[in-house]
C-alpha cells in the first residue's frame, strides 16, 4: 500500500516526463538521501561543488557516469527540505530524451540506494509533509488532466486553497459547538447546558445553507471539469452525423442518404471559448424498428438523453410538419428538463423544392436555428447558443465550486448528519445522541481536506496519479 511505504523513509525516483524519445527528459529523486545518491553518479563541472552543501533552488551542470562510462551531460536542480514540492530533499535531473539514457540513469539511482516511486507518491509525500491538504493534492491531478480553460481554472482555484479554507472554516464552527456538547457530557450528573440550543440551531442553519450551496455547485463544477455532454438527436437521416462532422470540422461520423446509418454512439470533444463540450451523435429516433441492432442503438440514444446537459434536436426542414414537430418537442420536454436547442437542417435544399413545400413561417415560434450541416452554414449560431446555455457566472477567482465526486459525497453525508442534529435539538433528544451526529458531520468534512483519513482513501486517490507525480 502506498501509505504504508511512505513510513520506510526511502528515497524514491521516477521519470517525471512522458516515457519515449524526446528533446529532454526529467528524472525526479526525493527523500532524505536524494542529494547523497545523486552525488555518487554526478560529477559537476565545478569540481569544488558538493550537492549536499550547495544552496537550495540552484542548478548545476556536469556529466553522469556509470563507473568510467559517460552516460550524458545533464542539469541537476537541487531543492532542499522543506522548500521543495514534497517537503523533502529533492533533485531533478534534466537529461537528453533518449530511452536508453532515461533507463540507465534510473538504474544508477536504484543501484545507489533509491527505489522506484509508485503512482502519486511524490504528491502523497507533499500531503503527509503538510505542503498542502488532501483537496489541494487532488487538484494537482485535476490540473494535469485539464483540457480546457475552465477545467484548468477550477483546478487552480482548488489548489489555491479557497475551497479548503471554506471547509476548514465550517468544520471549526462545528468543533466549537461540539466542544460545548462534550463539556455537557462531562457534567451530565449536574444537568448543566453549556451549548445554547437556539444559537446552535442558528449556526447549523448557516452551515447547512453553505453546504447546500456547495452541493448544488457540483452539477456545474462536474460538467465543466469533465466536459459538458451534448446529445444530438432526431429522426433517421435528418443530418445528425453531418452536423457532428461540421461542429468538429472533421469526418468523424459516417454519413449516408440511407436512413439508420448510425447504429452506435459516436462521441468527440470540442473546446469552444475555453469550455469543453462532449458531443454525442446518436441513432435516429423511431417509434418501432424490426432491426435488432438499430433497436439497441435507439435504446442507447434515450440513455444518452438522460446523461446530457444539452440536447440538440435536429429535423429536416424540407420534410417536417410543424404540428408534428411541436408534438415531438413537447413530448421530449415532458421527459426531460435539460436544455433543448432546436435545429432545422438542410436549408441548402430549399432551392430544390416547390414554393408550396417551404416550411411554415411559424417555425420561428420554436426559436429554431436554421442550418446547412452539409455546407457548414450557420454552425456558429449553434456554438453561440451552446455558450449561452452554460452558466459560468459562479466561476470566479474567489467563488468556490465543487467539481470532485468524492467531495460531493462527503458534503451530502455532512448535510444529512447536520439535519439529524437539527431534528434532535427540536425533539429534545439526549446530548449523547447529538454528540454522535456532530462527530459524524466533523468526520465527513474532515475527509475532504484530509484532517480525517485512512489508508484506503489515500490509496484510492493517489493511485490514480501518474508515476513521477
Amino acid at each position: 500500500m502506498i501509505y504504508n511505504n511512505i513510513n520506510d523513509n526511502k528515497t524514491i525516483c521516477a521519470l517525471a516526463t512522458p516515457p519515449g524519445i524526446s528533446a529532454i527528459s526529467i528524472i525526479r529523486l526525493s527523500g532524505k538521501d536524494a542529494l547523497h545518491i545523486c552525488e555518487k553518479i554526478f560529477r559537476p563541472i565545478n569540481k569544488k561543488i558538493k550537492l549536499s552543501k550547495v544552496k537550495s533552488h540552484t542548478v548545476h551542470f556536469g556529466p553522469i557516469y556509470d563507473g568510467s562510462d559517460l552516460i550524458d551531460h545533464v542539469l541537476v536542480s537541487v531543492f532542499k527540505e522543506p522548500k521543495s514540492y514534497t517537503g523533502e530533499n529533492s533533485v531533478e535531473i534534466s537529461c537528453h530524451g533518449s530511452f536508453y539514457i532515461q533507463q540507465k540513469i534510473i538504474e544508477l539511482l536504484i543501484d545507489n540506494g533509491a527505489i522506484m516511486a509508485k503512482p502519486g507518491e511524490y504528491t502523497l509525500r507533499a500531503f503527509l509533509n503538510n505542503k498542502f491538504d488532501l483537496s489541494q493534492a487532488e487538484a494537482v491531478a485535476d490540473l494535469i488532466a485539464s483540457d480546457s480553460k475552465l477545467s484548468h481554472d477550477l483546478a487552480l482555484q482548488q489548489m489555491k486553497g479557497n475551497y479548503s479554507n471554506k471547509i476548514k472554516e465550517l468544520r471549526q464552527k462545528l468543533i466549537n459547538f461540539a466542544s460545548l456538547i462534550e463539556l455537557e457530557l462531562d457534567f451530565a450528573d449536574e444537568d448543566v447546558e453549556f451549548a445554547d440550543r437556539t444559537k446552535l440551531l442558528e449556526l447549523l442553519s448557516d452551515i447547512k445553507n453553505e453546504i447546500t450551496y456547495l452541493i448544488k455547485s457540483f452539477s456545474l463544477g462536474n460538467v465543466l471539469k469533465n466536459g459538458i455532454p451534448v446529445t444530438i438527436i432526431g429522426k433517421p437521416n435528418v443530418g445528425k452525423s453531418t452536423l457532428l462532422n461540421a461542429l468538429l470540422n472533421e469526418e468523424k461520423a459516417i454519413t449516408s442518404k440511407i436512413p439508420g446509418t448510425t447504429r452506435d454512439i459516436i462521441e468527440d470533444t470540442l473546446i469552444i471559448n475555453g469550455i469543453c463540450f462532449r458531443f454525442i451523435d446518436t441513432a435516429g429516433l423511431k417509434k418501432t424498428t424490426k432491426n435488432e441492432i438499430e433497436s439497441i442503438g435507439i435504446k442507447k440514444t434515450y440513455q444518452k438523453i438522460e446523461q446530457a446537459e444539452i440536447i440538440l434536436y435536429v429535423f429536416d426542414i424540407c420534410n417536417t410538419n410543424l404540428q408534428e414537430l411541436k408534438k415531438e418537442i413537447n413530448e421530449l420536454k415532458e421527459k426531460t428538463t435539460k436544455k433543448i436547442i432546436i435545429i432545422g437542417n438542410k436549408i441548402d435544399k430549399l432551392v430544390e423544392i416547390p414554393i408550396r413545400q417551404l416550411p411554415d413561417k411559424n417555425f420561428v415560434e420554436l426559436e429554431t436555428i436554421f442550418i446547412s450541416a452539409k455546407r457548414k452554414e450557420n454552425i456558429n449560431f449553434i456554438t453561440d447558443s451552446l455558450l449561452k446555455s452554460v452558466n459560468t457566472k459562479n466561476i470566479t477567482k474567489d467563488n468556490v465550486v465543487v467539481s470532485n465526486a468524492r467531495h460531493y459525497e462527503a458534503l451530502s453525508k455532512t448535510l444529512k448528519a447536520i439535519q439529524n442534529v437539527e431534528t434532535g435539538i427540536n425533539n429534545n433528544i439526549y446530548t449523547e445522541l447529538l454528540d454522535v451526529d456532530l462527530r459524524d458531520a466533523l468526520h465527513y468534512l474532515g475527509e475532504i481536506t484530509g484532517q480525517v483519513t485512512d489508508n484506503e482513501i489515500l490509496n484510492n486517490i493517489f493511485g490514480k496519479f501518474c508515476i513521477g507525480k
